[in-house]
């Protein structure tokens, strides 16, 4: 997940220090059938549950976001909880995320070369990043998600946000979860 340029210092690292505690000392349970089946199909369940517990746990604080929000597209809530889906191909430790955060922050043009090309080695952790919401719209595609769907996913990291209200939203549920 990335935050937007528009996120306030404060704001980052307040996010930024969640995300570290959760993935320190958070401790999730799994998601029941019945929370995610309005919203996915049993194939589309089964590519959310490769996804590990944090993950999962993310997802549904997205989608539980939009629908504070009052949001119901169904593209949209599907979105919300296979957005990261991708990163089931090759699992980020917590000391990878850290990498990618700090490679972002201080060295933005040799983490997006580092993104480039196939996940082995020192640069697995920049390239699944990179890579992780076009995989993640193929693993929900190869699951039956909407063309919709699926444009959502592939699309959740691209900034700056377009005009596209769907997408923004995503982005930003996803920006403060």
């Amino acid at each position: 997940m990335l935050y937007s340029d528009s996120m306030s210092l404060p704001a980052r690292l307040a996010y930024r220090v969640r995300q570290f505690r959760l993935a320190f000392f958070g401790s999730w349970s799994p998601v029941p059938d019945e929370v995610l089946s309005p919203h996915l199909s049993p194939d589309q369940i089964a590519v959310f549950r490769r996804m590990t517990p944090s993950e999962q746990a993310h997802s549904l604080a997205v989608l539980r976001r939009l629908k504070e929000q009052g949001h119901t597209n169904p593209d949209l809530l599907a979105a919300a909880l296979l957005h990261d889906a991708g990163k089931s191909l090759s699992p980020l430790s917590v000391f990878d995320r850290v990498l990618i955060v700090l490679g972002k922050r201080f060295a933005p043009r040799l983490t997006r070369r580092w993104g480039e090309g196939d996940p082995r080695g020192l640069r697995r952790p920049f390239a699944v990043a990179a890579h992780h919401a076009e995989w993640g719209a193929d693993l929900a595609a190869a699951a039956g998600a909407s063309s919709r769907t699926c444009d959502l996913i592939r699309r959740h990291q691209d900034f700056p946000p377009t005009e596209d209200a769907l997408l923004a939203a995503l982005q930003q549920a996803d920006d403060f979860e």
